[in-house]
Protein backbone atom coordinates (compact mmCIF):
# COMPACT_ATOMS: atom_id res chain seq x y z
CA UNK A 1 0.00 0.00 0.00
CA UNK A 2 1.31 3.58 -0.78
CA UNK A 3 0.70 6.75 0.74
CA UNK A 4 0.80 10.31 -0.19
CA UNK A 5 2.22 12.70 1.76
CA UNK A 6 4.12 16.64 0.81
CA UNK A 7 6.51 15.60 3.53
CA UNK A 8 7.88 12.42 5.00
CA UNK A 9 10.27 12.92 8.13
CA UNK A 10 12.42 9.64 8.87
CA UNK A 11 13.25 9.96 12.68
CA UNK A 12 10.16 10.97 15.89
CA UNK A 13 12.91 12.31 17.92
CA UNK A 14 13.21 15.93 19.35
CA UNK A 15 14.79 17.15 15.51
CA UNK A 16 11.89 15.24 14.16
CA UNK A 17 9.08 16.15 15.82
CA UNK A 18 10.44 20.24 16.12
CA UNK A 19 10.41 19.99 11.97
CA UNK A 20 7.14 18.79 11.56
CA UNK A 21 5.80 21.32 14.42
CA UNK A 22 7.74 24.24 12.51
CA UNK A 23 6.38 23.17 9.01
CA UNK A 24 3.16 22.98 9.80
CA UNK A 25 3.48 26.28 11.69
CA UNK A 26 4.31 28.07 8.73
CA UNK A 27 1.89 26.07 6.35
CA UNK A 28 -0.99 24.26 8.26
CA UNK A 29 -2.08 22.50 4.91
CA UNK A 30 0.73 20.35 4.77
CA UNK A 31 0.39 16.57 4.85
CA UNK A 32 3.42 15.37 6.47
CA UNK A 33 4.37 11.91 7.33
CA UNK A 34 6.84 10.64 10.65
CA UNK A 35 8.40 7.62 10.58
CA UNK A 36 10.04 6.47 13.89
CA UNK A 37 10.98 2.51 14.28
CA UNK A 38 10.59 2.73 18.29
CA UNK A 39 7.17 2.29 20.03
CA UNK A 40 8.06 5.18 21.63
CA UNK A 41 8.54 9.29 20.46
CA UNK A 42 11.66 11.22 22.04
CA UNK A 43 14.53 9.27 21.09
CA UNK A 44 17.27 9.86 23.83
CA UNK A 45 14.94 11.82 26.02
CA UNK A 46 13.55 10.18 28.10
CA UNK A 47 12.56 10.43 32.52
CA UNK A 48 12.98 7.57 35.22
CA UNK A 49 10.58 7.90 37.93
CA UNK A 50 10.75 5.21 40.71
CA UNK A 51 9.79 5.47 44.39
CA UNK A 52 9.78 9.71 44.82
CA UNK A 53 12.90 10.08 42.73
CA UNK A 54 12.98 11.56 38.94
CA UNK A 55 16.03 11.45 36.61
CA UNK A 56 17.05 11.55 32.97
CA UNK A 57 18.65 8.76 30.68
CA UNK A 58 19.54 11.47 28.32
CA UNK A 59 19.46 15.18 28.56
CA UNK A 60 19.42 16.98 31.85
CA UNK A 61 17.80 19.97 30.17
CA UNK A 62 18.79 22.78 28.42
CA UNK A 63 19.78 26.67 27.78
CA UNK A 64 17.34 29.34 27.63
CA UNK A 65 19.50 31.49 25.61
CA UNK A 66 18.31 29.82 21.64
CA UNK A 67 14.97 31.94 20.22
CA UNK A 68 13.61 28.92 18.22
CA UNK A 69 13.82 26.74 21.74
CA UNK A 70 11.78 29.47 23.21
CA UNK A 71 9.71 29.44 20.57
CA UNK A 72 8.63 26.42 20.55
CA UNK A 73 8.12 25.67 24.47
CA UNK A 74 5.87 28.98 24.15
CA UNK A 75 4.15 27.38 20.68
CA UNK A 76 3.36 24.35 23.76
CA UNK A 77 2.31 26.35 26.16
CA UNK A 78 5.44 25.30 28.08
CA UNK A 79 7.16 28.41 28.75
CA UNK A 80 4.54 28.71 31.76
CA UNK A 81 5.41 25.13 33.02
CA UNK A 82 9.58 25.32 32.97
CA UNK A 83 11.21 25.47 35.74
CA UNK A 84 14.67 27.55 35.28
CA UNK A 85 18.18 27.19 37.38
CA UNK A 86 20.31 30.55 36.22
CA UNK A 87 23.86 29.33 35.91
CA UNK A 88 24.33 32.80 37.92
CA UNK A 89 22.77 31.10 41.29
CA UNK A 90 24.49 28.02 41.20
CA UNK A 91 28.04 27.49 41.40
CA UNK A 92 29.71 24.39 39.10
CA UNK A 93 33.11 22.58 40.07
CA UNK A 94 35.62 21.28 38.42
CA UNK A 95 37.64 17.98 40.40
CA UNK A 96 41.16 19.84 40.87
CA UNK A 97 44.13 18.32 43.50
CA UNK A 98 41.59 15.92 44.75
CA UNK A 99 39.13 18.61 46.10
CA UNK A 100 36.04 20.48 44.23
CA UNK A 101 37.19 24.10 42.95
CA UNK A 102 34.53 26.69 41.71
CA UNK A 103 35.05 27.19 37.82
CA UNK A 104 35.53 30.87 37.40
CA UNK A 105 32.22 32.28 36.08
CA UNK A 106 33.72 35.97 35.38
CA UNK A 107 37.13 37.62 34.42
CA UNK A 108 37.46 38.95 37.96
CA UNK A 109 37.42 34.95 39.36
CA UNK A 110 39.45 34.04 36.60
CA UNK A 111 42.06 36.38 38.20
CA UNK A 112 41.47 34.96 41.59
CA UNK A 113 41.26 30.99 40.91
CA UNK A 114 43.73 28.75 42.26
CA UNK A 115 43.09 26.76 38.75
CA UNK A 116 45.58 28.82 37.29
CA UNK A 117 49.22 29.75 38.33
CA UNK A 118 50.30 33.19 37.67
CA UNK A 119 52.12 32.61 35.04
CA UNK A 120 49.15 30.88 33.41
CA UNK A 121 47.28 33.42 33.80
CA UNK A 122 49.15 35.82 32.31
CA UNK A 123 49.78 33.72 29.47
CA UNK A 124 46.01 34.14 28.71
CA UNK A 125 46.88 37.03 27.37
CA UNK A 126 49.34 35.78 24.87
CA UNK A 127 46.20 35.34 22.88
CA UNK A 128 46.42 38.47 21.69
CA UNK A 129 49.34 37.85 19.56
CA UNK A 130 48.00 34.25 18.60
CA UNK A 131 48.18 34.65 15.29
CA UNK A 132 45.30 31.86 14.05
CA UNK A 133 46.25 29.03 12.72
CA UNK A 134 43.65 28.07 9.61
CA UNK A 135 43.66 24.45 9.77
CA UNK A 136 41.30 22.57 11.49
CA UNK A 137 43.03 21.06 15.07
CA UNK A 138 41.75 19.39 17.73
CA UNK A 139 40.35 21.29 21.33
CA UNK A 140 43.41 20.25 22.92
CA UNK A 141 45.84 21.55 20.58
CA UNK A 142 43.97 25.13 20.01
CA UNK A 143 43.38 25.43 23.49
CA UNK A 144 47.17 25.05 24.50
CA UNK A 145 48.25 27.09 21.33
CA UNK A 146 45.97 30.07 22.15
CA UNK A 147 45.88 30.27 26.05
CA UNK A 148 48.18 27.79 27.29
CA UNK A 149 48.50 24.47 28.55
CA UNK A 150 47.46 25.69 32.03
CA UNK A 151 43.63 26.06 30.67
CA UNK A 152 43.39 22.47 29.30
CA UNK A 153 41.90 20.92 32.97
CA UNK A 154 38.83 23.53 32.51
CA UNK A 155 38.67 22.53 29.05
CA UNK A 156 39.26 18.99 29.90
CA UNK A 157 35.55 19.38 31.71
CA UNK A 158 33.94 21.74 29.18
CA UNK A 159 33.98 19.03 26.53
CA UNK A 160 33.53 15.86 29.23
CA UNK A 161 30.07 17.74 29.91
CA UNK A 162 29.15 18.39 26.71
CA UNK A 163 30.17 15.37 25.09
CA UNK A 164 31.96 13.00 27.48
CA UNK A 165 34.66 13.05 24.82
CA UNK A 166 38.50 13.57 24.08
CA UNK A 167 39.67 17.11 23.70
CA UNK A 168 42.09 15.52 21.98
CA UNK A 169 39.84 13.92 19.43
CA UNK A 170 37.20 16.21 19.13
CA UNK A 171 37.55 19.01 15.98
CA UNK A 172 37.44 22.90 17.09
CA UNK A 173 35.93 23.65 13.72
CA UNK A 174 33.44 21.16 14.40
CA UNK A 175 32.65 22.14 17.69
CA UNK A 176 32.69 25.57 18.00
CA UNK A 177 32.42 27.13 14.33
CA UNK A 178 31.43 30.39 15.97
CA UNK A 179 34.08 30.65 17.98
CA UNK A 180 37.24 29.71 15.04
CA UNK A 181 35.01 32.71 13.45
CA UNK A 182 35.80 35.14 15.91
CA UNK A 183 39.03 34.03 15.98
CA UNK A 184 40.08 34.26 12.45
CA UNK A 185 37.83 37.47 12.19
CA UNK A 186 39.77 39.45 15.14
CA UNK A 187 42.65 37.99 14.52
CA UNK A 188 42.39 36.91 18.50
CA UNK A 189 39.59 35.33 20.53
CA UNK A 190 39.95 37.90 23.26
CA UNK A 191 39.82 40.73 20.97
CA UNK A 192 36.77 39.18 18.80
CA UNK A 193 34.87 38.18 22.38
CA UNK A 194 35.64 42.10 23.44
CA UNK A 195 34.46 43.11 19.77
CA UNK A 196 31.21 41.20 20.02
CA UNK A 197 30.24 41.47 24.04
CA UNK A 198 30.10 45.72 22.81
CA UNK A 199 28.08 45.14 19.94
CA UNK A 200 25.61 42.93 21.59
CA UNK A 201 22.20 43.65 22.51
CA UNK A 202 22.25 44.78 26.61
CA UNK A 203 19.68 41.97 27.17
CA UNK A 204 22.17 39.23 25.42
CA UNK A 205 24.38 39.89 28.73
CA UNK A 206 24.52 37.12 31.75
CA UNK A 207 24.45 33.80 32.17
CA UNK A 208 21.66 31.83 30.90
CA UNK A 209 19.95 29.93 32.69
CA UNK A 210 18.63 25.94 32.67
CA UNK A 211 15.74 24.34 31.72
CA UNK A 212 13.55 21.36 32.73
CA UNK A 213 10.15 20.39 33.34
CA UNK A 214 8.26 19.17 36.67
CA UNK A 215 7.26 16.56 34.63
CA UNK A 216 11.10 16.16 33.80
CA UNK A 217 12.39 16.39 29.86
CA UNK A 218 10.18 13.84 28.52
CA UNK A 219 7.27 15.77 29.13
CA UNK A 220 8.80 18.08 25.98
CA UNK A 221 8.45 15.35 23.41
CA UNK A 222 5.23 13.99 24.56
CA UNK A 223 3.86 17.43 24.13
CA UNK A 224 5.31 18.00 20.67
CA UNK A 225 4.09 14.16 20.08
CA UNK A 226 0.81 14.65 20.90
CA UNK A 227 0.29 17.89 18.38
CA UNK A 228 -0.55 15.77 15.77
CA UNK A 229 1.21 17.37 13.52
CA UNK A 230 1.63 14.57 11.27
CA UNK A 231 0.76 11.29 10.70
CA UNK A 232 3.52 9.64 13.22
CA UNK A 233 4.05 5.91 12.02
CA UNK A 234 5.37 4.21 15.32
CA UNK A 235 7.15 1.02 15.51
CA UNK A 236 8.22 1.31 11.57
CA UNK A 237 11.32 0.80 10.09
CA UNK A 238 12.80 2.04 6.83
CA UNK A 239 13.56 -0.49 4.27
CA UNK A 240 14.27 1.49 1.36
CA UNK A 241 15.08 5.06 -0.13
CA UNK A 242 14.49 5.95 -3.67
CA UNK A 243 14.46 9.01 -5.61
CA UNK A 244 12.30 8.67 -9.07
CA UNK A 245 10.45 11.78 -11.42
CA UNK A 246 8.02 11.27 -8.95
CA UNK A 247 9.89 12.01 -5.87
CA UNK A 248 10.92 10.26 -2.84
CA UNK A 249 9.73 6.94 -2.13
CA UNK A 250 10.39 5.41 1.59
CA UNK A 251 10.12 1.90 1.94
CA UNK A 252 9.24 0.81 5.22
CA UNK A 253 8.57 -2.73 6.90
CA UNK A 254 4.57 -1.86 6.73
CA UNK A 255 4.20 0.89 3.47
CA UNK A 256 5.29 2.62 0.72
CA UNK A 257 5.73 6.16 1.55
CA UNK A 258 5.86 8.93 -1.38
CA UNK A 259 6.46 12.46 -1.19
CA UNK A 260 8.11 15.25 -3.49
CA UNK A 261 10.44 16.36 -0.11
CA UNK A 262 12.24 14.12 2.47
CA UNK A 263 13.81 15.05 5.78
CA UNK A 264 16.10 12.59 7.64
CA UNK A 265 15.99 13.56 11.32
CA UNK A 266 17.87 10.66 12.44
CA UNK A 267 21.41 10.70 14.68
CA UNK A 268 24.31 11.40 12.37
CA UNK A 269 25.03 7.42 12.64
CA UNK A 270 21.67 5.75 11.51
CA UNK A 271 21.61 9.12 8.91
CA UNK A 272 24.71 7.59 7.56
CA UNK A 273 23.40 4.27 7.54
CA UNK A 274 20.18 5.15 5.17
CA UNK A 275 22.10 8.00 3.05
CA UNK A 276 24.64 5.57 1.88
CA UNK A 277 22.41 3.73 -0.40
CA UNK A 278 22.50 6.86 -1.95
CA UNK A 279 25.43 8.26 -1.90
CA UNK A 280 28.83 7.19 -1.04
CA UNK A 281 30.11 9.65 2.90
CA UNK A 282 33.44 9.63 3.19
CA UNK A 283 32.97 8.10 6.90
CA UNK A 284 30.78 5.24 7.43
CA UNK A 285 30.41 5.85 10.80
CA UNK A 286 31.05 8.46 13.22
CA UNK A 287 32.80 7.14 16.96
CA UNK A 288 30.46 7.86 20.13
CA UNK A 289 30.47 8.14 23.54
CA UNK A 290 28.38 5.83 26.01
CA UNK A 291 27.34 6.99 29.43
CA UNK A 292 25.59 5.19 32.33
CA UNK A 293 23.70 7.82 34.85
CA UNK A 294 24.44 6.51 38.52
CA UNK A 295 21.25 7.42 40.51
CA UNK A 296 21.67 7.98 43.85
CA UNK A 297 19.52 9.09 46.72
CA UNK A 298 20.67 10.97 50.80
CA UNK A 299 19.06 11.97 53.32
CA UNK A 300 19.60 14.80 54.64
CA UNK A 301 22.92 13.73 56.72
CA UNK A 302 24.82 14.09 52.92
CA UNK A 303 26.63 17.77 52.79
CA UNK A 304 25.93 18.58 49.44
CA UNK A 305 27.26 21.90 48.06
CA UNK A 306 24.94 23.91 46.46
CA UNK A 307 25.14 24.28 42.98
CA UNK A 308 24.90 22.40 39.83
CA UNK A 309 27.60 19.71 40.04
CA UNK A 310 30.95 19.00 39.07
CA UNK A 311 33.30 17.29 36.55
CA UNK A 312 36.65 15.59 36.82
CA UNK A 313 39.31 16.20 34.29
CA UNK A 314 41.48 13.30 33.11
CA UNK A 315 44.74 14.14 34.95
CA UNK A 316 42.44 13.59 38.46
CA UNK A 317 42.76 10.27 37.55
CA UNK A 318 38.48 9.70 38.96
CA UNK A 319 36.18 6.71 38.08
CA UNK A 320 33.54 9.30 37.24
CA UNK A 321 32.74 11.96 35.06
CA UNK A 322 31.47 14.40 37.61
CA UNK A 323 28.12 14.35 38.93
CA UNK A 324 24.95 16.57 38.75
CA UNK A 325 23.69 17.47 42.29
CA UNK A 326 19.70 17.42 40.70
CA UNK A 327 17.40 18.24 43.42
CA UNK A 328 19.65 21.89 44.21
CA UNK A 329 18.92 22.25 40.32
CA UNK A 330 15.39 21.61 40.16
CA UNK A 331 12.52 20.84 43.39
CA UNK A 332 10.66 17.49 43.61
CA UNK A 333 13.15 15.04 42.21
CA UNK A 334 13.41 13.10 45.44
CA UNK A 335 11.41 12.91 48.70
CA UNK A 336 11.04 15.48 50.93
CA UNK A 337 14.51 16.15 53.22
CA UNK A 338 16.32 13.67 50.65
CA UNK A 339 19.28 14.75 47.90
CA UNK A 340 19.41 13.49 44.91
CA UNK A 341 23.33 13.07 42.88
CA UNK A 342 23.08 11.58 38.87
CA UNK A 343 27.01 10.86 38.72
CA UNK A 344 28.09 9.53 35.16
CA UNK A 345 30.08 6.95 34.34
CA UNK A 346 32.09 6.40 30.86
CA UNK A 347 32.50 8.35 28.18
CA UNK A 348 34.94 8.18 24.85
CA UNK A 349 37.96 7.53 27.15
CA UNK A 350 36.41 4.94 29.66
CA UNK A 351 33.92 2.75 27.73
CA UNK A 352 35.33 -0.40 29.90
CA UNK A 353 33.63 0.83 33.17
CA UNK A 354 30.14 0.26 31.34
CA UNK A 355 30.73 -3.15 31.73
CA UNK A 356 30.80 -3.66 35.50
CA UNK A 357 27.36 -4.97 37.09
CA UNK A 358 25.60 -2.10 38.79
CA UNK A 359 26.49 -2.76 42.24
CA UNK A 360 30.24 -2.62 41.36
CA UNK A 361 29.41 0.60 39.60
CA UNK A 362 27.20 1.78 42.43
CA UNK A 363 30.17 0.85 44.79
CA UNK A 364 33.11 2.43 42.48
CA UNK A 365 30.67 5.77 42.15
CA UNK A 366 30.45 6.57 45.95
CA UNK A 367 33.46 5.39 46.66
CA UNK A 368 34.58 8.07 44.72
CA UNK A 369 32.26 11.18 45.12
CA UNK A 370 32.65 10.24 48.93
CA UNK A 371 36.34 11.26 48.98
CA UNK A 372 34.71 15.02 47.63
CA UNK A 373 31.71 15.56 49.70
CA UNK A 374 30.92 13.96 53.30
CA UNK A 375 28.27 11.30 52.25
CA UNK A 376 26.84 8.81 54.49
CA UNK A 377 26.78 5.28 53.77
CA UNK A 378 24.64 3.07 51.88
CA UNK A 379 22.98 5.84 49.32
CA UNK A 380 19.21 5.17 50.75
CA UNK A 381 18.23 4.97 46.38
CA UNK A 382 20.02 3.85 43.84
CA UNK A 383 19.19 3.26 40.03
CA UNK A 384 21.71 2.81 37.08
CA UNK A 385 20.29 3.74 33.98
CA UNK A 386 22.07 2.77 30.89
CA UNK A 387 20.95 4.76 27.88
CA UNK A 388 20.78 2.47 24.84
CA UNK A 389 21.84 5.77 22.66
CA UNK A 390 25.03 7.24 22.61
CA UNK A 391 26.84 10.34 21.82
CA UNK A 392 28.46 11.57 18.81
CA UNK A 393 31.71 12.88 18.51
CA UNK A 394 32.39 15.54 16.23
CA UNK A 395 35.86 15.06 15.86
CA UNK A 396 38.45 15.51 13.56
CA UNK A 397 36.98 14.11 9.82
CA UNK A 398 33.67 15.91 11.17
CA UNK A 399 33.71 19.50 8.95
CA UNK A 400 34.30 16.85 5.29
CA UNK A 401 31.21 14.79 6.47
CA UNK A 402 29.58 18.35 6.68
CA UNK A 403 30.35 19.05 2.92
CA UNK A 404 29.26 15.83 1.91
CA UNK A 405 26.23 16.73 3.30
CA UNK A 406 25.68 19.78 1.73
CA UNK A 407 26.66 18.26 -1.11
CA UNK A 408 24.52 15.68 -1.03
CA UNK A 409 21.17 18.19 0.10
CA UNK A 410 22.19 19.78 -3.28
CA UNK A 411 22.84 16.47 -5.64
CA UNK A 412 19.49 14.95 -4.52
CA UNK A 413 16.42 17.63 -4.96
CA UNK A 414 14.24 17.76 -1.89
CA UNK A 415 16.24 16.13 0.36
CA UNK A 416 16.98 18.02 4.05
CA UNK A 417 19.43 16.35 6.48
CA UNK A 418 19.53 17.18 10.58
CA UNK A 419 19.46 15.43 13.75
CA UNK A 420 21.52 14.49 17.03
CA UNK A 421 25.18 15.01 16.00
CA UNK A 422 25.21 16.77 12.12
CA UNK A 423 25.01 20.58 14.26
CA UNK A 424 26.20 19.53 17.69
CA UNK A 425 24.40 17.35 20.21
CA UNK A 426 22.78 19.90 22.46
CA UNK A 427 18.49 19.98 22.38
CA UNK A 428 19.22 23.97 21.08
CA UNK A 429 21.56 22.48 18.55
CA UNK A 430 19.07 20.04 17.23
CA UNK A 431 15.95 22.38 17.34
CA UNK A 432 17.28 24.61 15.90
CA UNK A 433 18.95 22.63 13.06
CA UNK A 434 15.26 21.65 12.66
CA UNK A 435 13.75 25.02 12.09
CA UNK A 436 16.64 25.58 9.49
CA UNK A 437 15.55 22.80 7.51
CA UNK A 438 11.68 23.67 7.82
CA UNK A 439 12.31 27.00 6.60
CA UNK A 440 14.85 25.38 3.54
CA UNK A 441 12.01 23.14 2.63
CA UNK A 442 9.26 25.92 2.60
CA UNK A 443 11.43 28.17 0.49
CA UNK A 444 12.19 25.01 -1.59
CA UNK A 445 15.87 26.26 -1.35
CA UNK A 446 19.09 24.33 0.03
CA UNK A 447 19.41 24.83 3.81
CA UNK A 448 21.93 27.31 4.23
CA UNK A 449 24.82 26.80 7.27
CA UNK A 450 24.86 30.44 7.74
CA UNK A 451 26.77 32.32 10.17
CA UNK A 452 27.98 29.58 12.84
CA UNK A 453 26.61 31.19 16.41
CA UNK A 454 29.34 31.86 19.16
CA UNK A 455 28.04 29.32 21.15
CA UNK A 456 29.39 29.27 24.67
CA UNK A 457 30.56 25.92 26.69
CA UNK A 458 28.47 25.81 30.18
CA UNK A 459 28.23 23.43 32.74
Amino acid sequence: MEKNFDVVIVGGGLTGLSAAHFLVKRDPGLKIGIVEKEARTGGAIQTFRRDGYQAEWGPHGFLNNTEESLALLRDLGLDREMQTAPLGDFRRFICFGGKLEPLPQSPKMLLSTPLLSLPGKLRLLADLWKKPRMEDQTIGAWAAYRFGAGVLPMVDVAVTGTFAGDLHRLSIDAVMPGVRRLEKEAGSLLRGVIKKKKTAPSGARGLPAMINFPAGMERFTDLLAAEGKGDLMLSTTVTELGRDDDGWLVGTDHDSLRAPRLVIALPVNASLRLLGKLDQPPVAEVPTARIANVVMGYGREARVPRGFGYLAPETEGRFALGAMFSSHMFPDRCPEGHVLLEALVGGRRHPERLELDDQEMISRVYDDISRLMPLPAPPVFTAVLRSAGAIPQLEMDHPALLEWRRSAEKKFSGLHVCGFGWDGIGMNDVIKSAARAAEALLAEKRPESGEAPVKPVYF
